[in-house]
């Protein structure tokens, strides 16, 4: 088990884990800036293990999912291996990683921002690694109660709201959760990749839009990640009541730009980008298509909050819809560029895709923009004519 677990470390963390100590150092001075700050909230403690365990759950199901991590499991599963220990060396890989790497950064912003309890801090982590077994145990599982008992948990977690309960219903869900994994098949966590469909490669407009869809449809994180944030969408308007209309619009086209799954589809797949870079034609052939695959998206989740904004305040105006379509498609622009020209490389994990800190650069450069035309409205008109020169380009191409 020490030897497996050190092959999947080495590839996680490096060859003398210098990915944790470089995260562990960068999420300490963010608790630190945080901390001096004194900027303070009050969480209840239900509230910070609802958080502690979603986003794990959430991360953890991720890098399960990953298919670079199926591809070396690839290599694991051809030699002879005893299965309890490949299941629990992987989990236990897998689990440090989403652990020190990224709930760290959840942990270090709500520990600085509140106030909590050994107590909390203690049942805080706990809720971490029983996130993490719970969500090896359904992965390997999947079986319809599986649902039942996630939603037990939940359930648990949000509605006894006492330590005296939690704590130690958790650690009865944990030992349960390693009880399942005991037997659990350790080839379940290699899942064949499937084979891209051939119409990659081919120049027409339409195929790579069907290309696009196929791959949403493939990935179902993808697709959950664009509801979620039609969720989003439908309650933001609850959270400007007191701003100035266009300003909270604004605001909102800025935060709904904040779709990073669409944005790395070249970074996630090395040999699909490999395959369009070898495209002749490649404007026309993939970044335009690419370009209005990622416009249409966001046009969707701010047609959602209009729609949304509409029901709740009332007053939609052209000006709205027209900065509706001028952010989603300066945003998609954007994403565009930054996946053509700067992909991002040395990824271990699609967690780490989808945590990479260049997720923040669009919605920054939208929120400039809400900025300036929140200080000269003026620049609004000029805003949209250059839509207009825009448009027409991409028409006439």
């Amino acid at each position: 088990m020490r030897i497996r677990y050190k092959v999947f470390a080495k590839k996680l963390f490096g060859a003398n884990y210098e990915k944790l100590i470089q995260t562990s150092l960068i999420y300490f001075i963010v608790f630190l800036g945080l901390y001096l700050a004194d900027f303070k909230i009050q969480i209840a403690s239900f509230m910070f293990y609802f958080l502690i365990s979603t986003f794990t759950a959430g991360t953890m199901w991720q890098t399960l999912s990953s298919e670079d991590n199926a591809a070396d499991m690839q290599h694991i599963v051809m030699l002879p291996f005893c299965n309890r220990k490949l299941v629990f060396s992987y989990i236990t890989a897998l689990g440090i990683d989403t652990i020190f790497t990224k709930t760290i950064a959840l942990f270090s912003v709500l520990l600085a921002v509140s106030n909590p309890t050994v107590t909390e801090i203690f049942g805080s982590i706990l809720c971490a690694v029983n996130a993490v077994f719970m969500t090896a145990a359904i992965y390997l599982i999947k079986k319809y109660w599986c649902g039942v008992w996630t939603v037990v948990v939940i359930a648990i977690i949000l509605f006894l709201r006492k330590d005296f309960y939690i704590i130690p219903l958790l650690v009865l869900n944990g030992m349960f959760s390693v009880l399942l994994l005991q037997n659990a098949d350790g080839y379940r966590f290699y899942c064949q990749k499937k084979e891209k469909n051939d119409t990659i490669r081919r120049q027409r407009y339409g195929s790579i839009g069907r290309y696009f869809f196929r791959y949403l449809n493939y990935h179902k994180n993808y697709m959950m990640n664009i509801v979620a944030l039609w969720g989003i969408a439908c309650v933001l308007p609850i959270f400007f009541e007191q701003i100035e209309s266009w300003f909270a619009v604004s605001f909102s086209f800025a935060i709904l730009s904040f779709n990073t799954p669409i944005c790395i589809l070249l970074s996630c797949d090395r040999d699909f980008e490999q395959a369009v870079r070898f495209l002749p034609g490649q404007k026309k052939a993939f970044a335009v298509p690419y370009g209005m695959f990622i416009f249409l998206c966001n046009l969707t989740a701010d047609i959602v909050f209009l729609c949304s904004f509409q029901i709740q305040k009332g007053g939609i105006s052209l000006l709205m819809a027209a900065g509706a379509v001028f952010f989603a498609l300066q945003s998609a622009i954007a994403s565009v560029l930054l996946e053509w020209f700067y992909p991002i490389r040395n990824w271990k994990t699609e967690s780490d895709l989808w945590h990479h800190p260049r997720k923040y650069i669009v919605p920054a450069i939208m929120l400039l923009l809400v900025g300036a035309v929140g200080i000269l409205p003026i620049l609004m008109p000029v805003l949209l004519i250059l839509l207009a020169v825009e448009v027409a380009g991409i028409m006439r191409k």
